[in-house]
């Protein structure tokens, strides 16, 4: 029997970084983890709240096959309360995570055989789901000279080399490199794609988790804020967003997708067969998120990670990592380690093995250039960092 050549994606290193992190534990070892993407800090209370009054009290039974009506409304009130945006619900999809965002999102927006653009260094599923679905990626190779994001001279040259693109999938923040692209730079590249007949795709799942207003405005009560495609919603982009990052329920598994007029009926009919509704616990219990004390509670610990990040930037000479990525949001440091005259994946293994810290190697990220480039996730307390960086740091003088 075969296996389907759609399947045949590429593992993450990560994982065997994390594999190796555990064996050590069980042997008895501490590991400092900053592999991965997830916070520390814990899920609101007034969400857990809300979940075990639903367990006490609900059916739990299916929602409809776009999420709660209640959820969407409150969704569409958050872009209005933080980005002053008129979002209609009805075009508002909840997902099973982001993840599941971006699955609709792709089996509705392309074809097999359809060009795709995405960002490299960038989120590794997106080529990975991209190229399972029979769609052709095509790089956008992104360096320091451009912070780690596109513009739309890069497109142009993409295009010219290689012919017209049907999709570009946008971060920012971006993971891995916490880079964010400025309002004028975003609505740039949206009239590109709309001029050119492009699926804007913007994953924006960090939002709320800014750190700098070099790169965006400053929204109400949140310091740094960060630009969306929203605006752009019916010149066809697609903004995904997630309850994952700002709010800590990664393993709650809801997101968000804000569709263009084109896209709802195909979401909604496709959502239904998929998974046939979001997950009815997580959807009760995520109306909380929007309370004041959720919001106060996540802003919290968006304070907690700026302290975290201060001591890694602090500290990256000592590291003798160079070109850190802008870390303007999100809660990671792309670096290059070169200097160590190892490859990264040789880097974050001997990190593992000899200092007990986990990292995870750029070549998630990024498979030309990765091998180069470590991420550091500081989505944990200001001492476990400040810790870890103690550790990296005697580590890189014993290499010498």
């Amino acid at each position: 029997m075969k296996v389907a050549a759609r399947a045949q994606v590429p593992p993450f290193a990560v994982m065997e970084v994390i594999a190796a992190a555990n064996e050590r534990r069980r042997a008895g070892h501490e590991v400092l983890n900053l592999c991965a993407g997830e916070p520390s800090g814990g899920t609101p209370e007034p969400v857990r709240r809300a979940a075990a009054a639903a367990v006490a009290s609900a059916t739990l039974g299916y929602t409809e096959a776009l999420g709660m009506p209640a959820l969407r409304a409150e969704i569409a009130e958050h872009y209005r309360r933080w980005y002053g945006i008129e979002v209609d619900p009805r075009r508002i999809a909840v997902t099973t995570g982001a993840s599941g965002g971006f699955v609709l999102t792709f089996l509705t927006a392309f074809d097999a055989g359809d060009r795709v653009a995405v960002v490299r260094p960038g989120y590794p599923a997106y080529r990975n789901l991209l190229g399972a679905l029979g769609c052709e990626v095509v790089d956008v190779p992104c360096g320091p000279e451009v912070r780690f994001q596109p513009t739309v001279e890069v497109l142009e040259a993409v295009v010219a080399e290689g012919g017209p693109i049907d999709g570009l999938v946008l971060a920012g923040p971006a993971n891995p490199t916490g880079t964010l692209v400025e309002p004028a730079a975003l609505d740039a590249l949206a009239a590109w794609c709309s001029a050119h007949g492009v699926r804007l795709i913007s994953d924006e799942i960090y939002h709320g988790i800014t750190y700098a207003t070099a790169a965006g405005s400053t929204l109400p009560g949140h310091g740094a804020g960060a630009p969306t495609a929203a605006p752009h919603l019916d010149a066809g982009a697609v903004v995904v967003g997630s309850f994952s990052k700002y709010w800590a329920m990664t393993g709650w598994r809801l997101g968000w997708l804000l569709l263009p007029p084109d896209l709802v009926a195909a979401v909604d009919a496709l959502a239904g067969n998929l998974a046939l509704c979001p997950p009815t616990l997580s959807q009760l219990a995520a109306v909380a998120a929007f309370s004041p004390e959720s919001y106060a509670a996540a802003d919290a610990a968006v304070a907690e990670y700026a302290r975290s990040r201060a001591v890694v930037l602090d500290r990256v000479g000592d590291l003798g990592w160079r070109d850190p990525a802008p870390a303007d949001g999100a809660f990671y440091v792309y670096a290059d380690v070169s200097s160590s005259g190892l490859d990264s994946v040789t880097y974050c293994a001997r990190l593992l093995d000899e200092a007990g810290v986990a990292l995870t190697p750029g070549t998630d990220f990024d498979p030309v250039g990765g091998g180069a480039y470590v991420r550091l996730s500081f989505a944990t307390t200001p001492d476990v960092v400040s810790a870890a960086v103690d550790r990296i740091a005697a580590w890189r003088a014993r290499l010498g």
